[in-house]
């Protein structure tokens, strides 16, 4: 059986914006993977919990953002797990739930850097493809020719959450750094003000 190739794209998304969107459009365009689920993260172990929407505002507006394109897909599974989730424990539940598909993480150069650093990164690595996006001023670090690693030539994305939070509270207007539904969700929600 030809099993189906999922990327996994771990995140907070607080808020969504294009540049996650762009991302994920190249890799389906550009690989052999079949679509992109957006993983939507309750609580990473390595950020701050304070500026964090709640969970559901977070996935809504990703579901807003992805819901007329049949690539994308939003994915909660986290809300339901043990807190703080931690990229391992979901990657084995996914695998569990999704016999006949290949799921591949992708993340940035940056978090490649500090991968040792991760929970069971060596079982990660021994039994999942990582697809690994440059990041300005990272070179990936010991694993870069890992041969569970893949690095692609997706165009460099600088936009950021932290960007569009601060601009929003500095009374920015942002509308199209971000799709058009989940930007008027926020601004009518008052979020991030």
């Amino acid at each position: 059986m030809i099993k189906s190739k999922i990327g996994l794209f771990f995140g907070s998304f607080n808020p969504v914006h294009n540049g996650h969107l762009m991302l994920a459009n190249y890799i389906v365009e550009y690989t052999d993977l079949d679509s992109v689920w957006f993983v939507v993260s309750p609580q990473n172990p390595f950020k701050d919990k304070k500026s964090l929407l709640e969970d559901h505002h977070r996935r809504d507006m990703l579901e807003m953002a992805v819901q007329n394109d049949e690539r994308f897909e939003v994915c909660d599974i986290e809300f339901y797990m043990p807190k703080p989730s931690y990229t391992i424990d979901t990657l084995v539940r996914l695998s569990e739930r999704y016999p006949n598909t290949e799921f591949y993480l992708i993340c940035g150069m940056d978090n490649l850097v500090s991968f040792k650093k991760w929970k069971n990164y060596q079982v990660i690595l021994d039994n999942y493809h990582l697809m690994v996006y440059p990041r300005k001023n990272y070179d990936g670090g010991e694993l870069l020719n890992h041969k569970s690693v893949c690095v692609i030539d997706a165009p460099e994305i600088e936009i950021s959450s932290t960007f569009i939070r601060k601009a929003v509270s500095e009374n920015k207007d942002v509308r199209y750094f971000m799709p058009e539904k989940s930007y008027k969700y926020m601004t009518d929600m008052n979020f991030y003000k």
